[in-house]
Order: structure tokens, then C-alpha cells, then sequence
């Protein structure tokens, strides 16, 4: 009963939120915009090594991603360019978020680490890899939403690493855990992208088979 209090008051503060936009006439694609601005707030943070804060803002960030689309729907104002800037501009939040993380990597700081860099190039070319597939493959007629690393797990790792990291010189074991965080994120949407692959590519066959009968 708790956990279904708890669970419900985010909910209810988003549809407050969405009615509230809605009813002044704020365009979705104006929230879109104003997310991804936020967004690149957040890769400069994560470049400066604020980390914790890069977290605060991220979370702002997928707030508004969550609002465009409601309010789009409330209002009857879904337009097939509205889906478009909503994701492609979802890559680009993506990509900024972990330019930024390299960026601070291979600065000249205590913190400095190629591997990391390494993870973080590593982990954005597969998060862009997994969306792209996705988007591909229903271009051509084959969803393929599969795969246990997807856009929202990705952002709450992202939030988790930030926000344990608040203090570089702590030793606490719960704290300064971005590099755990990256060694997740490149092998799991690396691991995502490849399922997604292979079960695209079933599907193919399947369609295609079903096609010569």
C-alpha cells in the first residue's frame, strides 16, 4: 500500500504538469527543444566533473522528455514531425551526456582515465546503435523493441553513477560509481544492439519465408 502511494504522487505531478502546459498553449515541440537544452547543460556539466549536479539536471531533463509527448496527446496536437525532433533529439541528449563524461575523463585531473574515455565512447556508440536498429527496422516493417539495456534504463544508470558521485575523494564504497556505471553501459547496450540485430534479422527470415508461400 505504500509503495503504491509512493509510486503514484510522480505520476500525478506529471499529469498536473501536462495539463497545466497544455492549457497554456506551450507547443510540444518548444518542450522538446527546451529538454535537449537542458540536456547539453548536463554534458557540460558532466566536462566540468560535476557530476552529482549533471545528475540533478539530467533528471530535470527526462522530465520535460516525458512531457512533450503527453501534452501532444492531450492537446491532439501529435504530428509525425513532432515524433521525428523528439527522436532525434533524444540521440542527440544521449550523446552529449556522454561526450561530456569523455570530455572530463581525459582532462588533465586526478580522475584522468583512458579506459573510461574508452567505456564512454564505447557506451555511445551503442546506445545510438540500439535506437538506430530500432528505427531502421521499422522503416522496414519489423519492431524491434527488444533488449534488457534500452533509453530509460540508460538514463537511470547515468542518474545513479552521477549522482554517487559528489565527493572525488571519498572511499565510501557506495560513492564514485560513473565507472562501474560505464563498464554496464558499454557491454549492455553493446549486448542490445547485437540482440537486436539477431532478432531483426529472424524476423527477416521469418517474414520473407512466409512471403514464398
Amino acid at each position: 500500500m505504500l509503495g503504491e502511494s509512493i509510486g503514484k504522487w510522480p505520476i500525478r505531478m506529471i499529469d498536473a504538469m501536462v495539463r497545466g502546459l497544455a492549457s497554456l498553449g506551450v507547443p510540444p515541440n518548444i518542450l522538446t527543444t527546451v529538454g535537449v537544452s537542458i540536456n547539453v547543460l548536463c554534458g557540460v556539466l558532466f566536462g566540468m566533473g560535476e557530476f552529482f549536479w549533471a545528475g540533478i539536471v539530467l533528471i530535470v531533463a527526462n522530465i520535460f522528455d516525458m512531457l512533450d509527448g503527453n501534452v501532444a496527446r492531450l492537446t491532439g496536437n501529435v504530428t509525425k514531425f513532432g515524433g521525428f525532433l523528439d527522436s532525434s533529439l533524444d540521440r542527440l541528449s544521449d550523446m552529449v551526456a556522454f561526450l561530456g563524461i569523455m570530455v572530463f575523463y581525459a582532462s588533465n585531473t586526478p580522475q584522468h582515465s583512458l579506459v573510461n574515455v574508452i567505456l564512454g565512447g564505447v557506451a555511445m556508440i551503442g546506445s545510438v546503435m540500439v535506437s538506430y536498429t530500432t528505427a531502421r527496422s521499422e522503416a522496414l516493417g519489423v519492431k524491434a523493441n527488444v533488449g534488457f539495456l534500452q533509453r530509460p534504463e540508460r538514463i537511470v544508470l547515468l542518474i545513479i553513477g552521477a549522482l554517487s558521485t559528489w565527493d572525488w575523494n571519498s572511499e565510501f564504497f557506495l560513492f564514485n560509481r560513473m565507472p562501474q556505471v560505464l563498464w554496464v553501459l558499454a557491454i549492455g547496450s553493446m549486448w542490445t544492439m547485437i540482440h537486436r540485430m539477431y532478432f531483426i534479422w529472424k524476423e527477416f527470415r521469418r517474414l520473407e519465408g512466409s512471403d514464398l508461400v
